[in-house]
């Protein structure tokens, strides 16, 4: 899908700055401006930044408990542990401590993060200078395998806020780059998981228009089954990517990214049917909530799809059951503020002249 692989991966750096408002600060401006060439050195750029900030601000710390035999007591004994170092002749008490300290896991995820990119050939040298020196500060934080990391369990606080754009960045390298060679080793591929860059994908396009859409406001919210008898045991949740909505008039975004766009069979190129139909739930459950109050309204839906190299890209208006369903491409591979133009172009379109432009 990369036509010019320095503006896709800019573009990147600028989905990421929506998706982390954080990213668009002026300790990170010199990123902005860098063309890069790879996304490793990307990712090493901002993590550079981005650690150097946090030693600033300080190392996030955690209590973690400690067991260990002294010779005076400090917090809770162990009395069976105290027992069999007087049986071994150990004048020691076994005592179990609380710690403050800055092995934890959010720490060790930047450790092991930097260490793979200071491993990575394709990383400029003085990027891995940047992180080398860095590393110096997490001399006590532990060195994990990164394909250990369990990104599930992984909670936010007040406390470790910062942390937040960090992490998913670290995630976007860890989870959607790494890769085991026969030998064992570890290697970053050349590009993100689709599936990574998905979820990327839509939350750039919900902050795109949460922060810049003066025409309509944006959200991600839950559409409700429209229940005749209003049992919905076992139904599973319809989470929309984008909602846009002024009044009652609704435009819902289900926002794709796929390698392959479409799917093909015997050279002939159709939407995804599973896509399309999820599409089409969502409008007609809302579109029924709608009706229920006996307002007027109108809900449409939208397919939006991450331009793929491919010939044939989906692209389409439908009529369907009295609901528009469109069916569009968002080229990433441009300049970001033609890219802002494409979805501008957009929520002019539903909702009419004066959505306000990306400031470069």
């Amino acid at each position: 899908m990369i036509k010019d692989k320095s503006i896709f991966i800019k573009n990147v750096y600028y989905m990421l700055a929506y998706a982390f408002s954080v990213l668009r600060q002026d300790e990170y401006a010199d990123v902005e401006t860098e063309d890069f060439d790879n996304i490793h050195n990307l990712f090493a750029a901002i993590l550079a930044k981005g650690i150097g900030r946090q030693l600033k601000q300080g190392l996030h710390r955690e209590y973690t408990e400690i067991q260990e035999s002294l010779p005076t007591v400090r917090g809770k004994i162990d009395i069976t542990e105290t027992m069999r170092n007087r049986f071994a002749r150990k004048r020691l008490i076994a005592c179990e401590y609380d710690e403050l300290t800055v092995d934890n896991t959010l720490n060790r995820i930047l450790k092991a993060s930097a260490l793979l990119l200071i491993a990575c050939d394709d990383v400029e040298e003085r990027y891995r200078d940047e992180l080398r020196r860095e590393m110096l500060f997490f001399s006590e934080v532990e060195a994990v395998d990164p394909a250990g990391i369990r990104w599930s369990e992984i909670r936010f606080t007040r406390s470790n806020l910062s942390y937040r754009m960090l992490v998913s960045v670290c995630q976007l390298l860890v989870e959607g780059m790494l890769l085991t060679t026969d030998a064992g080793d570890r290697r970053l591929a050349k590009f993100v998981d689709e599936q990574l860059m998905s979820r990327l994908f839509e939350k750039f396009i919900l902050e795109y228009y949460t922060q810049e859409c003066a025409l309509a406001d944006a959200s991600s919210p839950q559409i409700k089954w429209a229940l005749d008898d209003g049992v919905s045991t076992m139904l599973p949740t319809m989470q929309s990517d984008i909602v846009l909505s002024r009044g009652n008039r609704v435009l819902i975004i289900d926002a794709k990214y796929y390698t392959h766009a479409t799917q093909e069979s015997w050279d002939v190129h159709k939407i995804r049917s599973d896509n399309l139909y999820q599409i089409f739930t969502y409008v007609k459950n809302k579109e029924a909530e709608f009706a229920a109050t006996g307002e007027p309204h109108e809900v449409s839906g939208m397919l939006l799809y991450a331009r793929t190299d491919e010939e044939v890209q989906p692209d389409g208006v439908y009529q369907m059951s009295g609901n528009k369903i469109s069916v569009k491409t968002l080229d990433l591979n441009q300049p970001f503020a033609e890219i802002a133009a494409q979805l501008d172009a957009i929520a002019e379109s539903h909702f009419g002249v004066g959505t306000r432009r990306f400031k470069s």
